[in-house]
């Protein structure tokens, strides 16, 4: 190895190590930006609940009669780890009077735990590359500098974990395959020899040599076989991941003289023997949790089949009917293959896509030879990689972050064709000015040198920035910004707070009690339940006119209350300040004037795509939320000349525009007490 090759590996590593500082960083910034509602209400959000006792929201699939989310990963992975940090807190409040119940704490303390779950797919893409001879330090940065391990990696997604455990369980598939494929070209090699042996006492040589073998047909069989009931019992799309992995699993050896249908099938026999340990135990977590089983009936032993809950079945059981899919979001079936493998991994996903093509066309020219072997390393990757995708396109609810457990394959298969292009050689028969300008330009390794690198790295940055603090990113802001008002306002008043436009916040961040909790007066021992003190109206993209009437709603009946029963309260509205122009006429449009809003805050960045910003939209400093003061303007733009469209001021303008639209806007909502 020459000193440039030693200096390139060195500085790779390098990289690599910065990039795994980085990505441990960005979880402590803290990232704000919000992928999807389950990064939270699939974890955190019950979990939470769960062990403080807080008021969240549980969704529909963790309802005890027919819960479809199994419980055991959570309670294990997230609650005990919640149970901890509890204890230390009261230590650390105690001593210094730092609290561990913040918001800050609450969103960073599982991302913690889902980026040391994040490095297990680097140490199998490192075991895995080691074992092969592959040059690691590469694949190794490719891996670190996508934004799938910066972002996705690091939220408190099933998908993350998932992840994880299909990395491990690939490393031990094919080090079983190679451990198999030693052992078998052993054992041949052997036995070739005693064959051709003429002396006994070379022939018991070689006998013992042949016995003292390894065995291997049962290789690491119970770690396969737990690794994917715990996959499917935290999802149960991890079957299709799985499946190829574990059918390579079985398939080693076939075709040889030592291995034959025999062994194949007490693989089987014994793989699904020795799932049943770990498949009891999470369905007996889960009934207990979901209040199926409980300790009294398993001390008299009235124990029957309807005393357990099985959470995959009920996962297969409600997406196999395709009217439930339906309401989540119907996409094509195209989506995955074309679509969200280049979101993932861009010009990454672009390679292994037209990698498959490739190899589709030479299978379909009858071109065998130019094909890997189904029982080889490649054939194994090749299989985790497309198999699930295929799968999992017939069903009609596609997103992004299905295909994550692919990550490690993809990078394994068509990380270095980032330095050598698509092909490092003229793949045509015939040359053609069209032929010659395609391999140049585009599947060549010049390309490669010139244009792959980049579209990565500045690709891979743009989305971190965009997922990890843009996207959304004003909902945890809002969320931390009513924990810190409820630490500092009176517990008589009562907050409402109404969103449109944006995702659906997390009410753990608050940090109230629950109102579910009973509760014992220490001196009357009567049994009580805390009042709502916090209310929570969730719009989605209802349209701003009708949005108005919902607010004129709930303000009449708030005022109908303080009169009444004297209940103070509050009500706000969150909505994406590229909706403020719009919203300010529904206000001033309507025949009552007795409504008004006031801005309180504006937390950036916060892009919600269902309100898209105006390129040519108003200017912040022209949407006031006070009738008298419509004429305004901000001093810098006083004297514009209106009529020319390329003034400077006029540019300034548009985009000062478009800037403050990504922002979520914070109104308060009140009756205006006098009308001038």
């Amino acid at each position: 190895m020459d000193s440039r090759s030693i200096k390139q590996k060195a500085s790779s590593l390098v990289s690599y190590y910065i990039l795994c500082f980085l990505r441990v960083a960005l979880v402590f910034v803290p990232q704000t930006g919000y992928i999807h509602p389950d990064e939270f209400f699939q974890s955190v959000e019950v979990m939470a609940g769960d062990e403080y006792g807080l008021e969240v929201t549980r969704t529909w699939e963790f309802n005890s009669t027919f819960p479809i989310r199994s419980i055991a990963i959570p309670y294990f992975g997230l609650k005990l780890p919640f149970s901890l940090l509890r204890f230390v807190s009261l230590y650390t409040r105690y001593y210094w009077g730092i609290n561990l119940r913040g918001s800050y704490v609450m969103l960073v303390f599982p991302r913690l735990l889902m980026v040391a779950l994040s490095f297990v797919n680097d140490w199998s893409l490192r075991k895995i590359c080691a074992a092969y001879g592959l040059q690691s330090q590469f694949r190794l940065l490719t891996l670190a500098s996508s934004y799938v391990m910066l972002v996705y990696s690091t939220r408190t997604f099933t998908n993350g974990i998932e992840m994880a455990l299909c990395s491990v369980l690939l490393y031990i598939v094919s080090d079983c395959m190679i451990h198999s494929n030693t052992v078998i070209y052993q054992k041949e090699f052997l036995e070739e020899k005693y064959l051709k042996a003429k002396s006994y006492a070379d022939k018991v040589k070689l006998y013992k040599l042949t016995s003292s073998l390894p065995r291997h047909t049962l290789n690491k069989c119970a770690l396969i076989a737990t690794l994917c009931v715990a996959g499917v019992f935290n999802r149960p799309t991890f079957l299709l991941f799985g499946m190829p992995l574990v059918f390579h699993w079985l398939l080693r050896g076939m075709g040889t003289r030592t291995v034959s249908f025999v062994d194949f099938n007490v693989r089987i026999v014994t793989f699904v023997l020795s799932a049943l340990p770990a498949l009891l135990f999470f369905i007996v977590v889960d009934s207990f949790y979901y209040g199926y089983l409980t300790l009294a009936e398993l001390e008299k032993f009235e124990i029957g089949i309807n005393n357990f809950v099985v959470t995959p079945l009920n996962f297969v059981r409600y997406n196999i009917n395709s009217e439930n899919t339906k309401q989540h979001g119907v996409h094509p079936y195209y989506l995955h293959l074309l679509v969200n493998i280049p979101i993932l991994y861009n010009v990454l996903g672009v390679i292994a896509v037209v990698s498959f093509f490739s190899m589709t066309y030479r299978f379909a020219s009858n071109e065998l030879t130019n094909l890997p072997r189904a029982q080889s390393f490649v054939g194994l990757t090749l299989s985790a990689v497309f198999f699930p995708i295929f799968m999992l396109s017939f069903i009609n609810h596609q997103e992004p972050r299905f295909l994550l457990p692919i990550t490690l394959p993809l990078v394994l298969l068509h990380a270095p064709k980032l330095k050598t292009g698509f092909c490092s050689s003229y793949p045509f028969k015939m040359r053609s000015k069209l032929k010659d300008f395609l391999y140049n330009y585009v599947l060549s390794t010049r390309c490669s040198s010139r244009y792959l690198f980049q579209v990565w790295y500045s690709t891979n940055l743009a989305l971190t920035l965009f997922y990890g603090f843009i996207h959304q990113g004003g909902v945890y802001q809002l969320a931390a910004h009513f924990g810190h008002q409820f630490e500092l306002r009176s517990t008589t008043t009562q907050i409402h707070l109404v969103t449109s436009h944006i995702y659906s916040m997390p009410q753990c961040f608050l940090d109230l009690p629950s109102t579910q909790t009973l509760l014992i007066n220490p001196q009357t021992r009567q049994k009580y339940r805390r009042g709502k003190q916090f209310f929570l109206y969730e719009y989605g993209s209802m349209e701003l006119p009708e949005l108005y009437r919902k607010l004129k709603l709930i303000l009449d009946i708030g005022e109908m209350k303080a009169i009444s029963s004297n209940q103070k309260y509050l009500l706000f509205l969150a909505i994406p300040s590229s909706l403020a122009e719009e919203l300010n006429d529904v206000f001033h449009n309507r025949t009552t004037t007795l409504v008004k809003h006031t801005q309180v805050a504006v937390f950036y960045p916060h892009l919600s795509l269902e309100a898209p910003p105006k390129i040519l939209g108003q200017h912040i400093c022209g949407i006031n939320t006070d009738p008298d003061e419509l004429d305004d303007t901000c001093p810098i733009y006083a004297y514009e000349n209106e009529q020319n469209p390329y003034s400077p001021t006029r540019i300034l303008r548009q985009l000062s525009s478009l800037v403050h639209q990504f922002g979520l806007v914070l109104y308060r909502i009140e009756v205006r007490k006098q009308i001038k």
